[in-house]
Parts: C-alpha cells; structure tokens; sequence
C-alpha cells in the first residue's frame, strides 16, 4: 500500500514538472509613459486655462491661453498696413481719379477753341496781307499764335492720355512688392497671436498642470502635461539567454494587479547591449544574471487601463 501511495506522489510530482516546464516564462516589468509638455512660444500671463488634472480630452481641444492684448493690436495694426498698400496699388494700376482727368479734358477742350480762333484770325491776316491791308509785323504775329495754341492742344492731349494710363512699371513693382511685405507682416503677427493659445495635438490624458490662472508664463514654459495613449508602454526585463528568441512584432500579454484579464501588447523595441552588468567576471555560471530591457505598446483602448510606474509581469502569447 505504501509503495502505490509513493507511486501516485511520484507521478503527481512529475505531473506538476511537467506543466511548470511548459508554462510560459514571466518576466518583472513596469508601465512608462512618454508625456507630452504643452507650451507656448510666447511670453505672457495665463488668462485661461481649460483642462483639469486627470481629464481625457480630444485632439484639438483648447488647453490654455496666455493673454494677447498686445498681440491682438499688432495684427490689426498688420491689417491695416496691408490695406493702405493694396489701395496705393489700386491707384497706381487704374492712373489719375476721374475728376483729374475731366480738368484735364477741360483744358484740351479751351486749348481746342483758342487754336481753331488763332487758325481763323492767320487766314484772315494772311489775305489782308496779300491786298496789303497790313503789315508783315501782324501777319507774323497771327502765325506764332496760330503756332503756339497748335502745340498746346498737342501738349493737353498727351496729358489726357497719360493721365488714363496706370503707373510705370518699375513703380507697380515697387508697390506690389510692398503688398506682398505687408502680407508677411500679417501672417506674422496673426501668428504670435495664434501661440497665445494652445490646443490638444492628441486625445489623451490630462497628467497634471504646472501653473496657476494669473502666474506669467516664460516662453517655452510647460503649462499642461499630457499622456496621450500611444504613449504608454511597458518595459521588462529578460535573460541573456531568452533575448534572442524575441524580436519586434512579437506579441505578449500583460498582467497587473488589480487588472480585469490580461491585456495585449507587441514588442516594439529591445536593447542592444546590456542593462545591468554585475560586478563579476564573465563566466559561464555568471551570464544567466545579464539582462536586456525590452519594450511593447499596448493598443490605445488598452493603454489608458495602465497607469505609469505601476508594476506588471509580461508573457508570451
């Protein structure tokens, strides 16, 4: 009787060998985050601050805002730089105003009738001159004035038609190059005004705020530390002699405590040299103690169940 009693514990024991020999291997790990630090490029007072600590907000969510009164002045006062080049652009491609054309008109007009009279009166004075009812004197004086009104009529009409023309080329270039100066110039200020606040790039958690409405802000200064959950990994730490069998891609499962089931994760990362070295000489009995540290991300649904700095046991699947 004592003898099957020895058997059955015998074989009870290698029963138990057997499945401890075939169980996946565990190794000791933790959960670490990448944070994201939100700031501004600008200098400024926090006026507004939209999140709380340990909230989960969208892509695109406004976070902070900084105060932008004079960032606000400069861009209208872009604007309206802008304005003024564009209209003496205007101006110079259409030519002189209406009204300044019409007095020119005007002239040509009068300049017109006073050559027509000065044509009539050389006529005359030049058949009065052949009956020799005068002399030479006037008939040269009819000519010079018939002469003189000629040229201003000449002179008007070119001015008409200078004044309907647009500006010189070289001015136009001058002046378009001016617009295009003060477009930069608003795109510019619209931008400092822009950094006065920011918003979300990720969904992700709220990890913590770091100043105060009413504190001045430094330019580059964190206001808003975010965990966004393709942040989140975990990192473990295996022998020498299992590293080699992993590689990217592989997946595992990851167990906490306190965790509903195990969650998922791939290898996304392993070290190429060794973690921890222990003061011994290489040896055959001493390289079991070298470890490699490995990292696998969890999909985004899983990581917001993991919490930084909480320890886990990982596994192969």
């Amino acid at each position: 009787m004592n003898r099957v009693w020895t058997g059955l514990a015998l074989c009870a024991a290698s029963a138990l060998t057997a499945c401890s020999r075939h169980e996946a291997p565990a190794w000791q790990g933790y959960v670490e985050g990448e944070y994201v630090y939100l700031s501004s490029s600008q200098s400024g007072t926090l006026t507004q601050l939209d999140v709380q600590r340990g909230q989960t907000i969208a892509a695109g969510t406004s976070v902070f805002g900084l105060d932008s009164v004079n960032e606000t002045a400069a861009r209208d006062e872009a604007q309206h730089q802008l304005a003024v080049a564009q209209s003496q652009l205007a101006d110079i491609q259409t030519g002189k105003r209406p009204p300044e054309v019409h007095v020119t008109e005007a002239q040509l007009a009068q300049a017109i009738a006073n050559a027509h009279k000065a044509a009539l009166q050389l006529t005359r004075d030049e058949a009065q001159f052949s009956a020799g009812g005068i002399p030479r004197g006037q008939l040269d004086d009819s000519r010079a004035n018939a002469a003189s009104t000629a040229a201003q009529v000449r002179e008007l009409q070119n001015q008409v038609t200078v004044a309907k023309l647009p500006g010189r080329t070289a001015q136009l270039a001058a002046q378009a190059a001016q617009v295009e100066a003060a477009r930069a110039a608003l795109a510019q200020a619209q931008w400092r005004l822009d950094q006065k606040r920011v918003a979300a790039p990720h969904a992700g958690l709220v990890y913590d705020t770091l100043f105060r409405v009413g504190e001045w802000v430094q330019a580059g200064n964190p206001v808003v530390q975010m965990l966004p959950p393709q942040n989140v990994k975990v990192r473990f730490f295996v022998a020498q002699t299992v590293v080699g069998t992993l590689a990217p891609g592989r997946g595992v499962t990851i167990h906490c405590d306190g965790c509903r089931a195990d969650i998922p994760a791939t290898i996304t990362w392993i070290s190429n040299s060794v973690e921890y070295t222990p003061p011994v000489i290489y040896s055959n009995e001493n390289r079991q103690k070298f470890i490699f540290m490995v990292e696998a991300h969890p999909s985004a649904d899983d990581a917001m169940k993991l919490h930084p700095g909480q320890p886990v046991e990982v596994r192969l699947r």
